[in-house]
């Protein structure tokens, strides 16, 4: 039989385990919000006023001291012009999402049915047989001219 004591070191190692990564979190949201903010040549000050936050805690966010609500969030990824969704994934609000680029080609209305067709044959064609590890480097198979020397 353990000691109880030994799954109570386990359990307290994993809280600290995941109060580490939530912290690393906020830090890392804050120098993506500091990093996006620099981009747009905009001071903190600044930030703060199109935000509807005050300087201080727009400082506090970016370094990594405090965990903005998501509606916060909204209002600093309004002012930076970024999407909300990109803050909400580095927040660890939402999970990063794949998107399904063959469905976005079929649900796009602004194509014509024959644009789908050729859109979609193109992206198959690109990702047809990437199961394997694909470098992206040229095979001998895609040396021009070789497959009508080898036909002959």
């Amino acid at each position: 039989m353990k000691d109880p004591k030994d799954a109570i070191d386990a359990a307290g190692d994993t809280v600290r385990d995941v109060a580490d990564a939530a912290d690393r979190r906020v830090r890392d949201l804050g120098g993506f919000i500091r990093e996006q903010r620099e981009a747009a040549q905009l001071s903190v000050r600044h930030l703060a006023k199109r935000a509807g936050v005050s300087n201080p805690y727009l400082s506090q966010i970016e370094r990594g001291l405090r965990k903005p609500s998501a509606e916060i969030l909204q209002s600093i990824a309004s002012a930076l012009r970024i999407s909300a969704e990109t803050l909400y994934v580095k927040a660890g609000i939402l999970e990063e999402r794949q998107t399904d680029l063959a469905s976005a080609i079929v649900s796009d209305q602004t194509l014509t049915e024959k644009q789908r067709r050729a859109l979609l044959e193109i992206y198959r064609s690109f990702t047809a047989g990437h199961d394997d590890a694909d470098t992206g480097r040229p095979t001998d198979s895609d040396a021009p001219g070789e497959a009508e020397e080898q036909a002959s």
